[in-house]
């Protein structure tokens, strides 16, 4: 008989693979209608200019534009379908973020995400790597940035 798959391992990279300065992005995602209305459903912010379409023409922005929090989830979303995060993520221990630009029903973005900074918590058996992320549009601005801290599980010894 063959060997059979292992379903319990993880697909993540382990504290040790990450590599100082090493960067990747995430597949796109085109920010919907339903996206806005179903965030501010779970969250209850109703706020007009994210909800209101008529009420956002008279903004500076002449339109809806999505929550900011929405696209902070949603950055989180696509850095895990990257994959190295996948299995080998303990917490999401600290968090800096900026909202630069708004972000409109029909764009599309991506993350941008460099490892910057790795220290280990041997006492964990894990360590913290620290991350740039930067969320662009389609036409590469950055619309928001910041800095994350995960605890990541160290590979396990033997």
């Amino acid at each position: 008989m063959g060997e059979q798959p292992s379903f319990g391992a993880p697909r993540g990279l382990y504290f040790e693979e990450f590599v100082e300065g090493s960067e990747v992005t995430s597949p796109a995602r085109t920010i919907t209608e339903s996206d806005i209305t179903l965030f501010a459903g779970l969250t209850g912010d109703y706020n007009p200019i994210h909800t209101d379409a008529e009420f956002s023409k008279g903004t500076q922005f002449g339109q809806r534009i999505a929550h900011g929090l929405l696209l902070l989830s949603i950055a989180s979303g696509l850095g895990y379908r990257i994959g190295f995060l996948e299995g080998t993520t303990e917490a999401f221990t600290d968090l800096e973020w900026k909202f630069s630009k708004p972000v409109f029903i029909g764009d599309t973005v991506r993350a941008q995400i460099k490892i910057v900074e790795k220290r280990p918590v041997k006492r964990l058996g894990a360590g913290l790597v620290t991350f740039e992320v930067r969320m662009l549009n389609q036409r590469d601005e950055v619309v928001q940035r910041g800095v994350w801290r995960l605890l990541i599980r160290s590979k396990p010894q033997g």
